[in-house]
């Protein structure tokens, strides 16, 4: 237990750039067709292997030491920071999962950690998702997470800002570029849907059509009670 680290293998630098070099023409690819080591862009992952954090706190983990690297060093989102574009944890981490390629299982445990201090582990979790696996799976996995309320702070090149687990879900679900990240283009989930590929999205609170209805329903009988009462005041 004491000696934990000695069991671990022996990384250095040239590994990282081994994973960069070798995965650009050879090596299992993510589970949506794409290649690893070249998803993040080429000036990214060259700041990101250069950066201080990176040398420091990514050499040589698994997937279990993520945990702890999220839980002791990320405390914002974000992808590049500052007039330098330095890489913040959080996009270290990220290019981290990419070279170990953790299984379904390992993402799930990632995902249903609790808690405060477990927010960016999941927010980690999605991106890394959102990265590697097919549509319809970014599509079941994600959505859920568009309950969760919890506050997260975002950092980029004009500062800190404040947003929420399920806005984050909705950016990667929606938009093309998060985190200095060009996401790939996948389909529409209505075109899903439409290829029986996905079951329609049933909102917690209930369909938009039962909700329309219920609010014209309130609002008649609104108008009728008001109604009443001006004639039993006259």
């Amino acid at each position: 237990m004491g000696d934990r680290k000695s069991n671990k293998p022996e990384y250095h630098r040239a590994d990282e750039r081994r994973f960069l070099d070798e995965r650009g023409s050879s090596g299992p690819l993510a589970p949506n067709g794409l290649n690893p080591a070249t998803i993040l862009e080429k000036a990214v992952r060259e700041r990101i292997v250069d950066s201080y954090f990176y040398k420091e706190q990514c050499f040589g983990v698994n997937e279990a030491d993520i945990v702890d690297r999220v839980v002791e060093h990320v405390d914002h989102i974000g992808g590049v920071t500052g007039t330098v574009q330095k890489p913040t944890p959080f996009l270290c981490l990220a290019f981290k999962l990419l070279q170990l390629a953790p299984n379904d299982e390992i993402l799930e445990e990632y995902l249903q950690f609790g808690g405060e201090k477990f927010k960016y582990l999941r927010a980690l979790a999605v991106f890394y998702i959102r990265l590697t696996r097919q549509d319809k799976d970014v599509y079941l996995k994600l959505e859920p997470f568009l309950e969760d309320r919890r506050k997260l702070r975002r950092k980029g090149r004009n500062g800190v800002s404040l947003t929420y687990v399920d806005e984050f879900v909705d950016d990667l679900l929606v938009k093309d570029r998060v985190c200095a990240t060009s996401l790939w283009k996948m389909r529409r989930r209505d075109v899903l849907e439409d290829l029986e590929l996905l079951e329609p999205r049933v909102s917690p609170l209930g369909s938009l059509e039962d909700l329309l209805e219920e609010r014209d329903e309130e609002m008649k009988d609104g108008e009728g009670g008001g109604m009443g009462g001006v004639r039993v005041g006259v």
